[in-house]
This record gives structure tokens, C-alpha cells and sequence, in this order.
């Protein structure tokens, strides 16, 4: 099922677009500029990741069907290839994401022990 929805809020395109690219930064101001603007929309984006928590909380029907062994390793690896086909270094993709997957598993824990009570 394809639909098409709005940016997550906070994601703001045009300040991720007026950041200056990596390989034309001359000093430390436009790097750290570079990696705020990026950050900023990092942000914006894993906060939309969580709401999709919070959404499978709310649909699983039951709590031991939070952690998903196969899953897990499913969204790893894709994350594997789209980081290789990036050019992000797979040995820093696969780590971020699997510390980001243990955190949305516990939030999403947290989120249907709050809303089922």
C-alpha cells in the first residue's frame, strides 16, 4: 500500500538544501553548519520512525509480539545495502541502526504497556 503523506514535521528542506556540501567546506563554521542542518532533519526524521512505533504498538496484538528476531535483521540488512550504496561505511551504518532498533523496541514496549494498561 503506497500513499502519499506530508514531510514529518520539522523536516525542513530548504534549510537541509542551503547547507554547503562537504567537499566545498573551507573551515569548521561550514562543517559544523553542515552537520546541524543534517542533524536537524536526522532528527525530524527518527522522530516520523517513532510515530511507526508507536502505530505497531498500538496494532500488535499482544506484547511478546514487540521483538521481532527476523525483523530486526530484515530492517539491519537493509539498511546494510542502502548504507553500502550511500557510500556510508556499513561498519558505522550497522551499529547506529541497531542501537536505534533496541531503543524503538523498548520505546515501543513502553508505549503499549502505557496504552494497554
Amino acid at each position: 500500500m503506497t500513499r502519499s503523506t506530508p514531510l514529518p514535521p520539522g523536516l525542513d528542506l530548504e534549510d537541509l538544501a542551503a547547507r554547503t556540501a562537504p567537499q566545498a567546506c573551507e573551515d569548521m563554521s561550514g562543517v559544523r553548519d553542515g552537520v546541524d542542518r543534517l542533524d536537524r532533519a536526522l532528527v525530524a526524521l527518527i522522530a516520523e520512525r517513532t510515530r511507526y512505533m508507536a502505530a505497531a504498538a498500538r496494532i500488535k496484538p499482544h506484547r511478546d509480539a514487540v521483538r521481532d528476531e527476523a525483523r530486526i535483521e530484515d530492517v539491519v540488512e537493509k539498511v546494510c545495502h542502502a548504507a553500502a550504496r550511500a557510500g556510508l561505511p556499513v561498519t558505522l551504518a550497522e551499529p547506529v541502526w541497531r542501537e536505534l532498533v533496541e531503543q524503538s523496541i523498548a520505546y515501543e514496549l513502553d508505549t503499549f504497556d502505557r496504552t494497554r494498561g
